[in-house]
């Protein structure tokens, strides 16, 4: 029962600091700057530059409580739950930042600190499967009645959008310019937070000595192995290809093995951004 309690105490409180950092990276870098990450928030910062009053914070929980409404739990309580902490932690503390005197840094620097403190933010939000409420909403709606929609090039869309009409509406280009710059920091981010940390390797090995390899791969690296049938187009031989999914760290030690057995082996290794099983990472229905 204290295990469970402690989970879901660091669930939450993984969501709030991801939720305060990225509140710190907007409200102190990207504001006063006029750039824009995208998403709700973009859209709160576009709205108060056309209405001259009001805190990005507060409009930007007023926007999110519709899709919140519409939402409700249909994506899926756990997820309702972290995103309505993420929504209310970044959008208070945004407004409370600001308040904060700081000497606003030159638009490129304020906007590389200001991506990577978001971005570095969305990646804890997003590895506690929840979200700062806004767009991340919407895809997670769409994502579940429309299966084979491309929900990514949907989410790139809508930034894009959002990037285009901050230098429409600030009448300057290069806010936008910048802004574009900050939305690649920021997804860059992300992705170390959320993969890079926890990258693994597939490995697919042709060897005659496949066997050996198979055999050393369970007894050295203590990882599974699998034998797909293949066929050589010029030889016509047929031939066993040895597959393995290793961690990153496994994958010198891995070519080495594989070397020392058959010096004359085929091995192709590709990145692995989501292994889900044994020894690694457990599926969650609140995961995207």
């Amino acid at each position: 029962m204290k295990k469970r309690i402690w989970k879901e105490i660091l669930w939450a409180g993984t969501t709030a600091i991801g939720s305060a950092l990225f509140a710190l990276g907007f409200a102190m870098f990207l504001i006063p700057n006029d750039i824009n990450t995208g998403g709700i928030s973009g859209l709160a910062m576009i709205l108060r530059e056309l209405l001259g009053f009001g805190s990005i914070g507060t409009l930007t929980l007023l926007m999110n409580i519709p899709l919140f409404l519409i939402g409700g739990l249909k994506i899926g309580k756990r997820f309702f739950a972290g995103s309505l902490i993420g929504m209310v932690v970044s959008s208070v503390l945004m407004d409370l930042f600001a308040l904060i005197p700081f000497a606003t840094p030159e638009p490129l620097i304020g906007g590389l600190y200001g991506g990577v403190l978001c971005g570095a933010g969305l990646g804890m939000v997003f590895m506690a499967g929840a979200s700062t409420g806004g767009s991340d909403i919407l895809v997670r709606l769409l994502k579940k009645k429309y299966r084979n929609l491309p929900i990514g090039s949907i989410s790139i869309m809508f930034d894009a959008m959002v990037v285009l009409l901050t230098g429409l509406v600030f009448r300057d280009i290069s806010k936008a310019l910048y802004s574009g710059v900050v939305v690649f920091v920021c997804g860059q981010v992300i992705d170390a937070v959320v993969y890079r940390f926890d990258y693994s390797r597939v490995a697919l090995i042709i060897s005659k000595e496949h066997e050996k390899i198979a055999k050393a791969i369970s007894d050295q690296l203590d990882r599974g192995a699998t034998y797909l049938h293949g066929s050589g187009s010029y030889t016509h031989q047929n031939i066993e290809v040895v597959l393995a999914v290793v961690r990153k760290g496994q994958l010198a030690e891995l070519k080495e093995l594989v070397m020392d057995i058959d010096e004359n082996a085929f091995v192709i290794v590709q990145e692995a951004h989501q292994v889900l099983g044994d020894g690694f990472a457990h599926y969650s229905p609140d995961s995207l």
